[in-house]
Protein backbone atom coordinates (compact mmCIF):
# COMPACT_ATOMS: atom_id res chain seq x y z
CA UNK A 1 0.00 0.00 0.00
CA UNK A 2 1.40 3.36 -0.95
CA UNK A 3 1.40 6.65 0.89
CA UNK A 4 -1.45 8.03 -1.21
CA UNK A 5 -3.68 5.04 -0.57
CA UNK A 6 -2.97 5.27 3.14
CA UNK A 7 -3.95 8.94 3.22
CA UNK A 8 -7.18 8.19 1.35
CA UNK A 9 -8.03 5.42 3.84
CA UNK A 10 -7.32 7.75 6.75
CA UNK A 11 -9.58 10.43 5.23
CA UNK A 12 -12.43 8.04 4.46
CA UNK A 13 -12.16 6.47 7.90
CA UNK A 14 -12.24 9.86 9.62
CA UNK A 15 -15.28 10.90 7.59
CA UNK A 16 -17.13 7.69 8.42
CA UNK A 17 -16.20 7.89 12.09
CA UNK A 18 -16.91 11.55 12.86
CA UNK A 19 -18.95 13.11 10.03
CA UNK A 20 -21.56 10.54 9.03
CA UNK A 21 -24.69 10.46 11.17
CA UNK A 22 -26.69 7.96 9.11
CA UNK A 23 -27.51 4.54 10.50
CA UNK A 24 -27.63 1.22 8.69
CA UNK A 25 -29.21 -1.82 10.26
CA UNK A 26 -26.69 -4.55 10.96
CA UNK A 27 -23.65 -2.40 10.15
CA UNK A 28 -21.88 0.08 12.40
CA UNK A 29 -20.57 2.87 10.21
CA UNK A 30 -18.48 4.25 13.06
CA UNK A 31 -16.74 0.88 13.53
CA UNK A 32 -15.96 0.68 9.81
CA UNK A 33 -14.57 4.21 9.99
CA UNK A 34 -12.35 3.26 12.93
CA UNK A 35 -11.06 0.18 11.11
CA UNK A 36 -10.27 2.15 7.95
CA UNK A 37 -8.58 4.85 10.02
CA UNK A 38 -6.35 2.33 11.79
CA UNK A 39 -5.50 0.44 8.59
CA UNK A 40 -4.60 3.73 6.89
CA UNK A 41 -2.34 4.81 9.76
CA UNK A 42 -0.65 1.40 9.87
CA UNK A 43 -0.15 1.44 6.09
CA UNK A 44 1.31 4.94 6.24
CA UNK A 45 3.77 3.96 8.96
CA UNK A 46 4.88 0.86 7.05
CA UNK A 47 5.23 2.85 3.81
CA UNK A 48 7.35 5.49 5.52
CA UNK A 49 9.47 2.80 7.15
CA UNK A 50 10.23 1.16 3.80
CA UNK A 51 10.80 4.54 2.17
CA UNK A 52 13.31 5.41 4.88
CA UNK A 53 15.13 2.12 4.38
CA UNK A 54 15.38 2.60 0.62
CA UNK A 55 16.59 6.21 0.69
CA UNK A 56 18.39 6.07 4.01
CA UNK A 57 21.31 4.02 2.75
CA UNK A 58 24.16 6.19 1.66
CA UNK A 59 27.15 3.90 1.36
CA UNK A 60 25.86 0.97 -0.63
CA UNK A 61 28.89 0.65 -2.88
CA UNK A 62 30.96 -2.48 -2.46
CA UNK A 63 34.68 -1.85 -2.42
CA UNK A 64 36.96 -4.80 -3.05
CA UNK A 65 40.68 -4.53 -2.78
CA UNK A 66 42.95 -7.11 -4.29
CA UNK A 67 46.50 -7.60 -3.14
CA UNK A 68 48.85 -9.61 -5.31
CA UNK A 69 52.20 -10.72 -3.96
CA UNK A 70 54.65 -10.87 -6.81
CA UNK A 71 58.14 -12.25 -6.38
CA UNK A 72 60.92 -9.66 -6.50
CA UNK A 73 63.11 -9.78 -9.56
Amino acid sequence: MGIGTSIVLIAVGAILKWAVTATVSGVSIHTIGTILLLVGILGLLISLLFLGNVFGRRDTAVVRERYVDEPRV
